[in-house]
C-alpha cells in the first residue's frame, strides 16, 4: 500500500511538472507573438488607427485654451490634431493641472502631454523622452521701435531693464552688465518701457510674441534674439521605452514642417513662425 501511495504520488508530481512546463511554454510564445506583432499598446492603436489620450492643461493661452464658444484649441492642441490626423487616429485630450501633468503620465492616464513641456533637467531626460520639437523659446529682449541701441548683446551694458528680480531674465540682463529696475511681473515692465522709465524687458520669445500679437500698435519690437544654442525646444512628451512610437511622431512632425503646417498654425496663433529655431 506504501509503494503504491508513493508511486501516485510521484505521476501526480511528474502530471503537475508537465503542465506547469507547459503553461510557461505558452506564456513564452504568447509574449514573443504580441512583441513580433505589435510591440506596445500604443503602438498597436497608432498602426490600427485608433485613439490616442494626451493630456494638456486647457488653460494656458495661446498654447492651450477653450475660445469663446468652449471649443478646446491653442497651438499645441492644434498641433496635436495634425500629427494624429498625419497618423490617421483619433486623438481625445485629458485636461489636468499643470503640476499634475507628468504625474498622469507616470501613472498613464494619458499616452503623451502637449503642453509646452522641455525636457530642460537630467531628472526629465532619464525618465522621458521627446518628439520632435514643434516650438522653440529663449531670452529676447523688448524696446522700443524707434531705439536703435541693439545691435548686439553687449550693447546691454548700462542700459535700464525693468524685471522681477526673481527672475532669469534679470539674472542675465545683469551678465550683460544691464540696470534692473524692479517690478512685480511682465505686464508692468512692458508699461515702464513704454512710459520711458526703463529702456527695455527681457522675457521670453513666446510670451512677447503673444503680447504683440495681442497688442500690435504697442510701438514696440523684439531687438534680440538668444542664440540658437540657448533656444530650448517642446515637444510631445511621452515615457521612455517606445522608441517606434516617438519615431512615428517625429515623422509626422517632419511632414507637418515641410508642408507649411507648422508654420501656419505658428503664425496663426502668434504671429511669427517659432516652429524652427532662429
Amino acid at each position: 500500500m506504501k509503494r503504491r501511495t508513493l508511486l501516485a504520488l510521484a505521476a501526480s508530481t511528474m502530471l503537475l511538472a508537465a503542465c506547469g512546463q507547459s503553461t510557461t511554454n505558452d506564456a513564452d510564445n504568447t509574449a514573443t507573438d504580441s512583441a513580433a506583432t505589435g510591440g506596445s499598446d500604443l503602438l498597436q492603436r497608432i498602426n490600427n488607427g485608433g485613439t490616442i489620450n494626451v493630456g494638456t492643461e486647457g488653460t494656458y493661452p495661446p498654447f492651450t485654451y477653450h475660445d469663446e464658444s468652449g471649443k478646446l484649441t491653442g497651438y499645441d492642441v492644434e498641433v496635436t490634431r495634425a500629427v494624429a490626423d498625419k497618423l490617421g487616429v483619433d486623438v481625445e485630450f485629458k485636461e489636468t493641472q499643470w503640476d499634475a501633468m507628468l504625474a498622469g503620465l507616470d501613472s498613464k492616464r494619458f499616452d503623451m502631454v502637449a503642453n509646452q513641456v522641455s525636457l530642460t533637467t537630467p531628472e526629465r531626460q532619464a525618465k522621458y523622452d521627446k518628439a520632435m520639437a514643434y516650438s522653440w523659446s529663449g531670452a529676447v529682449v523688448l524696446a522700443p521701435k524707434d531705439d536703435n541701441r541693439y545691435s548686439s548683446w553687449d550693447n546691454l551694458k548700462g542700459l535700464r531693464t525693468a524685471q522681477s528680480l526673481s527672475s532669469n531674465y534679470g539674472e542675465l540682463a545683469e551678465r550683460y552688465g544691464a540696470e534692473i529696475v524692479p517690478v512685480d511681473g511682465m505686464a508692468q515692465a512692458i508699461q515702464l518701457v513704454k512710459q520711458d522709465r526703463a529702456d527695455f524687458t527681457m522675457n521670453d520669445n513666446l510670451a512677447v510674441l503673444d503680447y504683440l500679437k495681442k497688442f500690435p500698435d504697442a510701438e514696440l519690437e523684439i531687438k534680440l534674439t538668444a542664440p540658437v544654442s540657448e533656444q530650448t525646444g517642446s515637444g510631445l512628451v511621452l515615457l521612455k521605452g517606445d522608441d517606434a512610437v516617438v519615431a512615428k511622431l517625429d515623422e509626422a512632425m517632419a511632414a507637418l514642417a515641410a508642408d507649411g503646417t507648422l508654420t501656419k498654425l505658428s503664425e496663426e496663433f502668434f504671429g511669427a513662425d517659432i516652429s524652427q529655431q532662429k
